[in-house]
């Protein structure tokens, strides 16, 4: 048990920790945007293994027993590694988050036991789903997930304590969606949910880690700012999840490429859409997404909504960033504004060279450094209470 002399050094170290996560979850989701973006997400047929191995297959002979098990999905070799190293990642980011949720729950029995029970559901739900036990897995996945949403709310400690071990509820579903996204053959909304779901893993451990910092507001001065900053994040997420549905069912260039591609599609104003079908988001399960199975007219009706959030999302957070200076918050006005211009002129990069690899991918890293500079800004807003005072008297 924790003394209460100890608070300022646990609060070091879970500032240290929970930036430490924040940094490698940011790198994750650009490492898994790689991955699908390589076209490399089904390059493994099976969770948690590829193959049934622990790495990938690499021998001649493994890799012919590999085909053998599996014909309908040979095994490329330049792809498999980069889906199971992406799992290996994920599994490691999931280690140190269960570090950050215990200590940050330590000192309440209730909410540690709660912490400690979903790690132990969340790994013998894993071993069963490899035995093929798939309802009783699915429960004790559900029971891993929900546990530590419980220990959240049981903390008496608010803000970033509470965030910390919410983020080990979020990792294990995000692990969850990284299976269903193999199991269910990519489809569209499981893909979508597990990019949301990265992203949303970076967001919580990065506002704990600045909240840990100290960052924060001395007076209520802000909180009419706070408001817009909190409606900026709600609108950019909205953004990222049709970006996640735009990649997802492969609309990226659903306009074409080149100068015809942007700011018109194909040439036209006004291109053939199907709303309709570009937003089902169920499909039925059997049905193999890689590729994407929509028509040009819905991928176009998918990737003009994309084009017309984004303007929304450019003129909001504009007008955010230029509120935000007024109000003297100049250093994060500036930073939102810089983020958010990198961003869309990736996005029409992505359009005009025809979705080069290394541009896509920097699109995906950009949108969390965008959603990052917002979360800055919200903390930058909020009272200074998650922290103790000694740290803070320390850190100013």
């Amino acid at each position: 048990m924790f003394s209460n002399a100890m608070s300022p050094r646990i609060v070091k170290t879970l500032r240290a920790l929970t930036l430490l996560a924040a940094l490698f979850a940011f790198g994750l989701v650009m490492f898994g945007a790689f991955v699908r973006l390589s076209n490399a997400g089904l390059s493994c047929p099976d969770w948690p293994t590829c193959y049934g191995k622990a790495t990938w297959p690499t021998h001649a002979h493994d890799i012919a027993a590999a085909n053998l098990a599996y014909p309908d999905r040979p095994v490329e070799t330049d792809k498999a590694w980069r889906e199971q190293v992406h799992r290996v990642l994920a599994g490691s980011l999931g280690v140190l988050v269960l570090l950050i949720a215990l200590i940050a729950s330590w000192r309440k029995a209730s909410a540690r036991y709660g912490v400690i029970s979903a790690a132990i559901f969340a790994a013998v739900g894993v071993v069963l789903y490899q035995r093929g036990e798939f309802a009783l897995s699915s429960l004790l996945s559900a029971l891993a997930i929900a546990l530590p949403i419980i220990a959240a709310l049981a903390l008496k400690r608010s803000g970033a304590w509470k965030v910390s071990v919410l983020a080990l509820a979020m990792i294990i579903f995000q692990a969850m969606l990284g299976m269903w996204t193999v199991t269910l053959l990519l489809k569209p909304v499981v893909v979508m949910g597990h990019l949301l779901g990265g992203i949303t893993t970076f967001a919580l451990l990065a506002y704990a880690a600045l909240r840990f910092a100290g960052v924060g507001a001395s007076d209520h001065r802000l909180a009419d700012l706070r408001r817009l900053v909190v409606l900026g994040i709600a609108l950019l997420f909205c953004q990222i999840a049709l970006g996640g549905w735009t990649s997802a069912n492969y609309a990226a260039l659903a306009c074409g490429y080149g100068t015809g591609a942007f700011p018109q599609c194909g040439g036209q104003w006004m291109p053939p859409t199907d709303f309709h079908q570009a937003f089902v988001l169920w499909r039925g399960i059997g049905v193999n997404y890689e590729g994407g199975v929509l028509d040009m007219a819905a991928r176009s009706a998918i990737q003009m909504t994309h084009r017309f959030g984004a303007l929304v999302v450019f003129c909001y957070l504009a007008w955010l960033s230029f509120k935000a200076a007024r109000r003297g918050l100049r250093l994060f006005a500036i930073a939102i504004a810089l983020a958010l211009v990198c961003q869309v002129l990736l996005g029409i990069s992505n359009v005009v060279y025809g979705l080069p690899l290394p541009v896509a991918t920097a699109h995906n890293g950009m949108a969390a450094l965008l959603l990052f500079t917002l979360l800055a800004t919200l903390a930058r807003t909020q009272m200074r209470k998650d922290v103790s005072p000694t740290l803070l008297s320390e850190t100013r």
